[in-house]
């Protein structure tokens, strides 16, 4: 290629990349969802190709995600854990920090809350009361795990200069490994013929309101937004958010300023894994009822990275993300049960939908970082 034409190829990402920059959250929101119709109409190309009705497709992906009161509440169900697991990746990347272990907090923060309610189950009224009394306690136990598990690898970055990226993929693998050991061992439920803990108590559960759903709360759904929205505030509105950012992203600024960087960094790590924690316990409360083995575990934590980087990190835009995942979710699960279509050829066309919709975003951060469009980070 020729200095010449390298000039124009270059003058054409800048063109392209200052756009995607100076776009506004309306324009930001209407790429998204031309993304969406295109790698949808791409994925019914593939799913015509492959010998497959494509209306037949749409329809039940339609019908799986809205079609009854039940399946919108497995869609609203899911958009709860994929928000909240969303929120707890923005928390650290949006302050310069990679959390990459959010499924292993979420799984400590599940089997923390599960443990919890069924050793204080027997000090307390099996009553109503009772209940809301087991599902705090067993929520902060939660809670705590997965701050904890969270704080280890912000520990590590902050005083031993140990790679985030590296700890946390290692703290995941470690809390798959050990709670199925706990399960499948001293924590397994007495007659369970599966690899599970106890059931916590039914008055335990957060119980059904305005949808009738037997494993869809309202009430987790509202909690969700409501976390989603004291995380914007904390990092956009707080000292504590704007030193958190300030740390990750320009340590030697925040220290010259007087904040303590290494702090700030563990204390980022730590509200992170808190937030999976509640992730956690959101399961154990309004889904799971108890702790199945490591193996049987959805992935949230692992696909919370997309969502966040679907979100561009900001805790609010997780929210239409989540709801995007959960909705994809959902619809493939009914047509993974409803119809002869393979599930390998459904994953492949949701696959498409978050690769088209996350490229954007995924250029837009290049090129912040690499001073295209006139901007570096």
């Amino acid at each position: 290629m020729s200095d010449a034409e390298s000039g124009r190829a270059r003058d054409a990402l800048d063109g392209v990349a200052a756009r995607l920059l100076s776009a506004t959250p309306i324009e930001r929101v209407a790429l998204a969802l031309a993304s969406t119709v295109t790698a949808l109409l791409i994925g019914l190309v593939v799913v015509t190709a492959a010998g497959y009705d494509p209306l037949m497709f749409v329809n039940d992906m339609l019908y799986g995600a809205f079609g009854t009161e039940r399946r919108l509440t497995i869609t609203l169900r899911e958009t709860s854990y994929f928000i909240l697991a969303g929120v707890a990746v923005a928390v650290a990347f949006r302050a310069g920090v990679f959390n990459i272990g959010v499924q292993g907090q979420f799984i400590v923060g599940m089997l923390a809350t599960t443990m919890t309610i069924l050793w204080l189950t027997p000090l307390l009224p099996a009553n109503r009361l009772g209940g809301i009394g087991l599902l705090l306690v067993g929520t902060l136990g939660g809670v705590a795990a997965g701050g904890a598990y969270g704080a280890l690898p912000g520990v590590l970055k902050a005083y031993a200069d140990a790679n985030e990226i590296i700890t946390t993929i290692m703290l995941n693998f470690i809390a798959i490994g050990v709670v199925f050991f706990l399960v499948d061992g001293p924590f397994r439920g007495e007659g369970e013929s599966a690899t599970r803990t106890a059931s916590i108590p039914e008055y335990a559960e957060l119980p059904p309101v305005l949808l009738d759903g037997s494993d869809f709360s309202m009430l987790g759904l509202v909690a969700t937004l409501g976390i989603a929205v004291l995380i914007y505030v904390l990092l956009t509105r707080t000292r504590a958010g704007y030193d958190m950012v300030t740390s990750g992203h320009q340590e030697s600024a925040a220290v010259y300023s007087g904040v303590d960087a290494k702090r700030t960094i563990v204390r980022t790590m730590t509200i992170s894994g808190m937030v999976a924690g509640v992730l956690g316990a959101l399961f154990i409360v309004m889904h799971a009822n108890a702790t199945p083995n490591a193996n049987g575990i959805d992935t949230y934590g692992f696909d919370a990275i997309a969502v966040s980087l679907l979100a561009a990190n900001h805790p609010l835009g997780v929210i239409p993300a989540g709801a995007l995942f959960g909705g994809l979710d959902a619809g493939g699960q009914y047509i993974n049960v409803a119809s002869d279509v393979p599930p390998q050829l459904i994953d492949g066309v949701i696959g498409l939908v978050v690769l088209f919709v996350a490229a954007p975003e995924l250029f837009r951060m290049a090129a912040k970082r690499t001073g295209l469009g006139g901007e570096r980070q």
